[in-house]
């Protein structure tokens, strides 16, 4: 502008010191229209942006913009020193000053003059400088998380800061990180949490929760009760009322089972206001899977070995399953006992009896359970096993066949195993009845003692059928041949007649299945 006016107003310097022309030249006039149209066209891509990103900048330069197109109109005339040159002079310098007014009011707003332009950016560049700025902002988490000073100052030069501002972001990241860093030790809390429900082995236990929890609180340290000490390193913990022992920036706590001392947590604290209490609940929740982890453990051995597995699983699941009462069922029956039990009996000491029922039960048991089925009940050296009872079962006539043929293939392996060792001993052989049919299956006994079993006329043929099967073989009823499908050899036994059974019951000899 200042060049202008000394062109304008030196006398004889150019031409636009001499008088002013009767007419403008139309063809200026012309060369102005794209000037006025490409001011047009910016007021409304700010406006545009305005309505997307409201801001006080913009609705400068829509002013602005508003004002240099008006100028425009202004100085198509050419006519130097009328009134329409200064108006267009004077536009010109509105436009321009009421921008700097605003961009001031906003430096003054803001205390730098950082960004004073950002609202008139596009919708690509705001996407990168905010993807720039999330960047930042983990970085400067994960300063503050190392407990490195002012990690704000590491961003002043990126984004040009000033000290207040580097010190708000500061604060404001720490905030962040502390946040942060309860989320995820929330998060530690409830994944210990799920562990407890698993069942898992006390190490096991340990060492999954430990390798979790370290992930949110540093150096975590677990160790359990050894010859009455409870000892990490050199350091030697002496619980006397129950509560935390700190020493220098650990903190350690009791981990106990059923009141008693199991062990003790060592947990590093002093980078977040609640470390102390987020370790106390960590030492809680430690404690209850320790003793849930022990209680499985008893639960296996004084639970889990005297009964199928299915039906523990179902009464830990559901206590009131163990109520007295039943319920009407299809299921497939298994009967299997030892032909020649009673004269090997005679002939050889209890304890040889109690190691050779042992080894076939040994071997038929992992049989019936690998194929789903539950056993009822051992009878000296009889074996009652249900499928589709009381866990539901697809196919259960078919997978109770295929343990029935096991059987017969393990205690053969075990008979022939034998037959050199004791020579002057017939080993007994497995007989197998199946079949399939309705049953009252439930808890039968008294409120005092109770067992888990079945009734009812399907379970009566499965061991009818077990009698009259020959010693090595699995003799199966019709119901169950029936739900067999492809694949099953049979040779039919025709029309027997069971006792007890005033009809007649067809049978088969089951000899393979594929």
């Amino acid at each position: 502008m200042v060049l202008w006016g000394v062109v304008s107003l030196v006398p004889g310097l150019t031409a636009l010191s001499e008088p002013p022309m009767v007419s403008p030249m139309d063809w200026l006039v012309w060369a102005s229209v794209p000037g006025l149209l490409l001011y047009v066209a910016a007021s409304v891509m700010m406006f545009l942006l305005h309505r997307r990103r409201p801001a006080a900048m913009l609705i400068s330069l829509i002013t602005a913009y508003a004002l240099l197109a008006e100028s425009m109109i202004a100085g198509m005339s050419q006519l130097n020193w009328h009134l329409s040159w200064w108006e267009w002079h004077i536009l010109l310098t509105l436009a321009f000053v009421f921008v700097a007014y605003s961009a001031y009011l906003q430096f003054r707003r803001e205390g730098s003059s950082a960004g004073l332009f950002d609202s008139v950016a596009l919708s690509a560049t705001v996407r990168r400088i905010q993807r720039d700025y999330d960047e930042a902002l983990e970085e400067l988490v994960e300063h503050v998380r190392r407990g490195e000073p002012l990690a704000a100052t590491r961003l002043s030069g990126k984004f040009r800061l000033n000290e207040g501002q580097a010190a708000v972001l500061d604060r404001a990241g720490e905030a962040l990180a502390n946040e942060r860093e309860l989320s995820e030790r929330l998060a530690a809390l409830v994944a210990v949490s799920a562990q407890t429900k698993v069942g898992l082995p006390e190490n096991e236990l340990l060492t999954v929760s430990l390798e979790r929890v370290r992930q949110a609180y540093g150096d975590v340290k677990i160790a359990l009760v050894s010859e009455g000490r409870t000892q990490i390193g050199s350091r030697d913990y002496a619980f006397t009322d129950g509560n935390p022992i700190r020493r220098d920036q650990l903190l350690a706590f009791p981990l106990t089972v059923k009141g008693n001392l199991a062990g003790v947590l060592e947990v590093p604290i002093g980078r977040t206001s609640q470390d102390e209490a987020l370790a106390a609940t960590l030492a809680g929740q430690l404690s209850i899977s320790l003793e849930n982890a022990r209680l499985y453990q008893e639960l296996h051995t004084l639970f889990h070995q005297y009964m199928s597995p299915d039906v523990a699983h179902a009464l830990l699941a559901d206590p009131a399953q163990a109520e007295l009462g039943g319920q009407l069922k299809e299921l497939t029956a298994l009967f299997a006992d030892l032909k020649g039990f009673t004269t090997f009996s005679e002939k050889v000491t209890p304890g040889e009896i109690v190691e050779m029922l042992n080894r076939y039960h040994t071997a038929a048991v992992p049989c019936i359970l690998n194929n789903g089925g539950t056993i009822v009940q051992f009878v000296g050296d009889a074996l009652l096993a249900l499928f589709n009872a009381p866990a539901s079962q697809d196919g259960h006539a078919r997978q109770a066949c295929k343990a029935a043929l096991q059987m017969q293939q393990a205690a053969a392996e075990i008979a022939e195993e034998m037959a050199w060792k004791v020579d002057t001993v017939e080993w007994p052989t497995f007989r197998v009845g199946v079949n399939t049919g309705p049953a009252l299956v439930g808890n039968i006994g008294s409120p005092e003692l109770r067992g888990f079993n079945a009734m009812g006329d399907a379970v009566n043929v499965a061991a009818r059928l077990q009698t009259l099967a020959e010693p090595g073989t699995v003799v199966i009823g019709e119901t169950t041949y029936g739900q067999l499908g492809e694949g099953a050899k049979v040779k039919p036994l025709g029309p027997l007649n069971l006792k007890g059974k005033e009809e007649l019951v067809t049978a088969y000899v089951l000899t393979e299945m594929t």
